[in-house]
């Protein structure tokens, strides 16, 4: 339903959609999907949902590998692979993957983080056979060969120049999970260090590629204008077809010991001014907690209007820009705040702020106001996300590859909307304290302790 372009709302029913929107509640919630789940003898996972209101069907295939499964001197592996994967396999040339979905009027493109690497497509519905068997071609037979290899590590490489090292301020995320982490594999970035990818060999690639880019490693999300037997028909025929991984997927990734005293860690950089960083360690995506910690980092860290921001940018002018939050995925992570500290004052002014306003936020429940602000955020960003067919396989590829549970693509929306003002301050209580608090400070070089310049 809807209104012709141009068109206007009567005044009376435009008033009613504000005060709706907000006073969300869970009583107001979007359409559930609509889908069918199931897997293919070899293993690998489908999930279909159709979607008849335009011609056109988006392919989403999620390969449960990221920066995570890589071991230390090995890094950037599944990110390299984001390329590889492009660089022809048996019956593909190199870049011809691309050229035939653009040929057809589609798009198509990937993207690698720390713990799945995504492939993606969008074309007209009647080009999904040729989607599916492109797919197919590349997980069965990729080419992975020293020159190709080579002249992909140098594109990463340069990647990372561009990206991390030639920017100011580039490496911060980078030195902060270098700190917060001893032993998980989230301590190094998914990009990779160039002394890796420099050290890593055709024989190393080849066996990461062995182990993680198999059918029961796979998700396929299809969302559509198709029928879903004859999408499954076409799924098997195609992806059906690639052999069974000959051992178990590897998932030996070591788990980070509970910190247990505060760490206060000073660096020194190539950067202008000086940066403070406060972490917590926090728990996984999924988790009952990690709901009520996507509120508090909204309210605490979202934005110009976030209590961090109002207070160290604008009231005490203690910092240049401040930002952070809460970085909830696969395995429990972290949450930090940054404050880049304004001329005239000190990193120990900026960091005691830091923690002032993490302490407060312990002390005092949050505001009705800043908590129902927070949810209508939520819901408004939740049920715009699930607008396109790309977004709606994006929401049943998540549920599926990281929360082994598809009825979570729905299910969220119900316990966002029922979090209290009490869950949000139990959960502060829970991690923002002293023994799990990391405070960096990045100095730039040079600096001298009570130079306030």
């Amino acid at each position: 339903m809807g209104h012709p372009r141009g068109s206007c709302l009567p005044l009376a029913l435009a008033f009613t959609v504000v005060l709706t929107l907000t006073n969300l509640s869970a009583a107001v919630r979007p359409p559930r999907l609509d889908y069918q789940i199931t897997k293919l003898p070899n293993g690998l996972t489908v999930v279909l949902s159709e979607d008849h209101s335009t011609p056109i069907v988006h392919l989403e295939l999620w390969y449960h590998v990221g920066s995570k499964d890589e071991r230390p001197g090995r890094t950037g592996f599944a990110h390299l692979f984001e390329h590889m994967m492009f660089k022809g396999s048996k019956n593909v040339d190199s870049e011809a993957h691309t050229s035939y979905i653009s040929s057809v009027g589609g798009q198509s493109n990937a993207y690698t983080t720390d713990d799945m690497t995504v492939f993606w497509e969008t074309a007209p519905a009647q080009y999904l056979p040729l989607m599916l068997w492109l797919e197919a071609d590349r997980m069965a037979s990729l080419k992975i060969n020293k020159e190709t290899f080579e002249r992909e590590r140098e594109v990463v490489k340069e990647e990372r120049r561009m990206r991390v090292e030639n920017q100011p301020f580039g490496r911060l995320q980078e030195i902060i999970y270098d700190q917060a982490f001893t032993v998980h594999p989230y301590k190094h970035p998914t990009i990779g260090s160039m002394a890796d990818l420099e050290a890593a060999s055709i024989e190393d690639v080849r066996a990461f590629y062995g182990a993680y880019y198999v059918p029961e490693n796979a998700t396929l999300a299809l969302v559509g204008d198709f029928d879903s037997t004859q999408a499954l028909q076409l799924v098997d025929r195609y992806l059906g077809r690639v052999p069974k991984a000959e051992r178990p997927v590897p998932r030996d990734i070591p788990k980070e010991p509970s910190q247990t005293k505060e760490r206060r860690v000073t660096l020194e950089e190539n950067w202008p001014l000086p940066a403070v960083i406060v972490a917590h360690h926090i728990t996984f995506d999924g988790h009952p907690d990690s709901y009520p910690l996507h509120i508090a980092s909204k309210i605490l860290s979202d934005g110009q209007s976030s209590r961090i921001y109002k207070s160290l940018v604008y009231d005490k002018q203690i910092a240049l820009a401040a930002f952070g939050g809460g970085n909830i995925v696969e395995h429990p992570n972290l949450f930090f705040a940054v404050a880049i500290v304004q001329p005239g004052h000190t990193p120990e002014e900026a960091a005691n702020a830091l923690i002032a306003e993490l302490e407060r936020f312990k002390a005092e429940p949050v505001t009705e106001h800043e908590l129902e602000r927070a949810k209508n955020q939520f819901a408004r960003d939740y049920i715009t996300s699930r607008e396109s067919n790309r977004q709606k396989s994006q929401h049943l590829a998540h549920a599926v590859v990281i929360h082994n549970d598809i009825k979570t693509a729905d299910g969220e929306f119900d316990i966002f909307m029922g979090i209290t003002r009490a869950d949000v301050q139990r959960v502060a209580k829970t991690y923002f304290t002293e023994q799990n608090r990391l405070v960096l400070t990045v100095l730039p070089r040079g600096y001298k302790r009570g130079n306030v310049q």
